[in-house]
């Protein structure tokens, strides 16, 4: 009897094996099979300015502590625009002449790294914004040498406004979400992750969805068990719904406090990318977002934007199922009312 159950045993542990070999060829040819190229995340690498790269990734004992088991954290915050944007801009302005004029819509980051990448080669910005902005990020736009226009109608009117003025002679288009490079510049972070060993999951922060979908690229072909899981804000889960639905859904989000990630309707390039390489997309309300942007401060020292913790939310939610984890802390320009409150949050927190 014991002989039975030791073969029956490992007869379920070699259906096991090959179940885990057929999902991970078919990741692999999920991935190529997106308008997405493996091969450009290497390129990236050897034009986007070194300041975005080899962003520091560690585990912290007393984050581990909180959040009941062990992540890895990869801070992308650590550069002139406290993004990670400037990694798929660097890429997506690769080759754009000289003196010419790049038109972008942004909400603040994107819109940063565009005019920072662009300054640097000698380009005029132009960015679109809703009249809502985030007057941190506006204000470093500005500083960068970007032309800000504020329009009417929140970031779909921004868009509208940058499509109208991009039709203009000598002017070039800029759509994050929408060309592939701007995902492949995002994909050198998990050529970088992955020099921590495998994970089980990787999670994401996802509005547009270029970060995750340059995150996921390269993890289906080098690592493919490795689970994507992208976190939407629950006042703001276009992606979300469009992923569900199998379409590009239009939602009105009911608060724009995660503003990195608060989009009207995703990209249909986009939607096609996350639908083919993302495994998961879950929800965070404000409150989990604003306790995680406390854990981010206390024990990282780093004042992240709620997009920008928004990985650190859903795992302590428990959204993230066990095992080893990675996120990144992508975004630390909050609006000066949410760093206030903060700061109240902190000091009420103090033994």
């Amino acid at each position: 009897m014991r002989g039975s159950a030791n073969k029956a045993s490992a007869c379920r542990i070699r259906l096991r094996s090959v179940h885990a070999v057929i999902q991970s060829n078919d990741r692999r040819r999920t991935a190529a099979a997106t308008d997405l190229a493996l091969g450009n995340i290497a390129q990236a690498r050897a034009v986007i300015p070194p300041c975005f790269l080899d962003t520091p990734q560690y585990e912290d004992e007393l984050l581990n502590a909180a959040l009941g088991r062990r992540v890895t954290v990869k801070v992308e915050t650590a550069n002139p625009i406290r993004s990670f944007k400037g990694r798929g801009v660097g890429f997506a302005l690769t080759g754009v002449p000289a003196g010419a004029t790049v038109v972008c819509a942004s909400s603040g980051n994107f819109g940063q790294a565009v005019a920072y990448v662009g300054r640097s080669r000698g380009l005029h910005v132009v960015v679109y914004t809703s009249t809502a902005i985030n007057p941190v990020k506006r204000e470093r736009m500005t500083a960068f040498g970007a032309r800000v226009v504020e329009v009417g109608g929140g970031m779909e009117g921004a868009r509208r406004a940058a499509a109208s003025s991009a039709a203009e002679p000598d002017a070039h288009l800029i759509v994050d979400g929408v060309l592939p490079a701007i995902a492949e510049g995002a994909g050198t972070i998990a050529e970088e992750l992955a020099r921590e060993g495998e994970f089980d999951a990787v999670v994401a922060p996802i509005g547009d969805g270029s970060l995750i979908s340059g995150l996921a690229l390269w993890m289906r072909e080098h690592a493919p068990r490795t689970r994507i899981i992208g976190v939407n804000p629950a006042d703001a889960p276009a992606m979300r719904r469009s992923v569900q639905a199998g379409r590009p859904i239009a939602v009105a989000p009911a608060s724009d406090f995660a503003e990195g990630i608060t989009i009207p309707q995703p990209h249909p390039e986009s939607l096609a990318r996350v639908r083919a390489l993302v495994d998961d997309i879950v929800l965070v309300d404000e409150r989990a977002l604003r306790d995680a942007m406390g854990l981010v401060a206390r024990h990282l020292s780093v004042i992240a934007e709620p997009a920008g913790a928004a990985g650190i939310a859903a795992i302590a939610g428990g959204q993230v199922p066990h095992g080893r984890v990675a996120t990144l802390i992508t975004g630390a320009n909050p609006q000066p009312a949410v760093v206030a409150a903060l700061h109240d949050h902190l000091n009420l927190e103090r033994p």
